[in-house]
């Protein structure tokens, strides 16, 4: 069943602005309540329509002719294994408690049949019961003191064995960094959550806790630096990050802040690395790549075309830099129900590389491996799309200003044959 074409609307601001305006004073014309509400129908499309996929056969309907019916999906068919329950070996982080039979041991005499003797089960019998409690549980020990009525010394009872010195002890500082920077769970939020549940914990103390014990993870973290450089293929993008102070030279003129991030991976490991600040991603990975041992080949460099992605390198430092297909692959998906045919074609050409790339995946060919087959049945491919997306400005065909143009020049500004 071919899917109904949705509707293009032209959404003047200023014009629905008058008109809301007006329904203040006086009821709604026909006129400007069809306009109201085809705004609605449009962005109600857009809120609801699924972005869980970019494949192909959900961003694009069937091509007309081509003999392939869209199909409902079969309700009858067998539905997954599993209860969503999980058994007890599934809780590797829970308490484990032994309990012994409370009058039989093994060997015993039954004390059913008075025959036969019991023997211990390879399995127990297990039960989970879960409760709850605060993410940082507090104990309070009340040391007895007792003071002399002659000379007035006191004497307090030993602290048991194993409480340590200090209040905040190393899981609280892994559980508040773990909560806050693993979990994205704000320091404001984690102590009115303590609070309600009996134990103060203040944010400004939280803080102080995460920045003692980062001072302790710094060496790991320089190390997993120096081992990041090292790596054959590394990604890095930005994401905008606020702050709500950030200290800076006087001179500098930027103010915005940003988190980028970087992936390094070779064979057997993927370390990734985050960095806050005024610094984008290709000043970060320069950073990074200044550890890298000088005997290794240049890495490849895999980021989108931000001009602010590439790092200035020193001199002598090169690395082979590639720019991501999917974010290409993705200005063409943002403009498909406008240029349905232009961008099917560029879909699926695009899907017999990524086909190729899952062949190799499957195959389990090694990087070299790969790369030959991605020259001998990806080139051609891409040669020919390469030639497809020249002549669409040459021949006048798409107009460069359009969306499809925009689309066309990022990945033909980007194109690495």
């Amino acid at each position: 069943m071919k899917k109904s074409a949705r509707r293009r609307v032209d959404v003047n601001l200023d014009e629905l602005d008058r008109v809301l305006d007006g329904a203040r004073q006086a009821p709604l014309s026909e006129a400007d309540y069809e306009k109201i509400k085809d705004a609605l129908h449009a962005m109600a499309a857009m809120l609801v329509r699924p972005r869980n996929t970019e494949k192909t056969s959900a961003v694009l309907d069937e091509a007309e002719g081509s003999g392939k019916a869209a199909t409902q999906p079969d309700t009858n068919a067998a539905q997954p294994v599993g209860h969503g329950r999980n058994g007890a070996e599934a809780f590797g982080g829970a308490q484990k408690v032994k309990i012994a039979h409370q009058s039989l041991k093994h060997g015993d005499r039954c004390p059913e049949c008075g025959e036969g003797n019991v023997y211990g089960q390879k399995e127990p019998k297990v039960l989970v019961r879960i409760v709850g409690q605060a993410p940082l549980a507090a104990t309070v020990y009340s040391l007895e003191r007792l003071r002399c009525g002659a000379c007035g010394q006191v004497f307090t009872a030993q602290a048991p064995e194993g409480v340590g010195p200090e209040k905040y002890d190393e899981t609280a500082a892994a559980m508040i960094a773990q909560l806050k920077y693993g979990s994205g769970i704000p320091f404001y939020r984690l102590e009115q959550l303590e609070g309600q549940l009996g134990i103060p914990l203040p944010a400004a103390t939280q803080w102080e806790i995460a920045e003692e014990a980062a001072e302790l993870l710094k060496p790991a973290r320089d190390e997993l630096i120096r081992q990041a450089a090292q790596g054959e293929v590394i990604h890095n993008d930005d994401t905008s990050m606020r702050v709500l102070r950030l200290a800076r030279e006087p001179s500098d003129e930027r103010t915005g802040v940003f988190t980028s991030g970087i992936v390094s991976t070779s064979a057997g490991w993927k370390i990734a690395l985050y960095f806050t600040g005024r610094q984008h991603a290709g000043e970060n990975i320069a950073d990074v790549l200044q550890q890298r041992a000088a005997e290794l080949p240049s890495p490849i460099q895999m980021c989108d075309a931000l001009s602010r992605n590439v790092p200035r390198l020193p001199t002598g430092v090169e690395i082979l830099l590639a720019n991501c297909l999917a974010h290409g692959r993705r200005q063409f998906i943002e403009v498909a129900a406008n240029f349905p045919d232009e961008c099917r074609y560029v879909l699926e050409m695009l899907g017999q590389v990524y086909g190729h790339d899952a062949d190799a995946r499957e195959r389990g060919l090694a990087p070299d491996e790969r790369l030959r087959l991605h020259q001998e049945r990806s080139g051609p491919v891409m040669d020919q799309l390469h030639r497809w997306l020249e002549a669409q400005f040459a021949e006048r065909k798409t107009e460069p200003n359009s969306g499809l143009g925009k689309a066309i020049t990022y990945l033909l500004r980007h194109w690495r044959p």
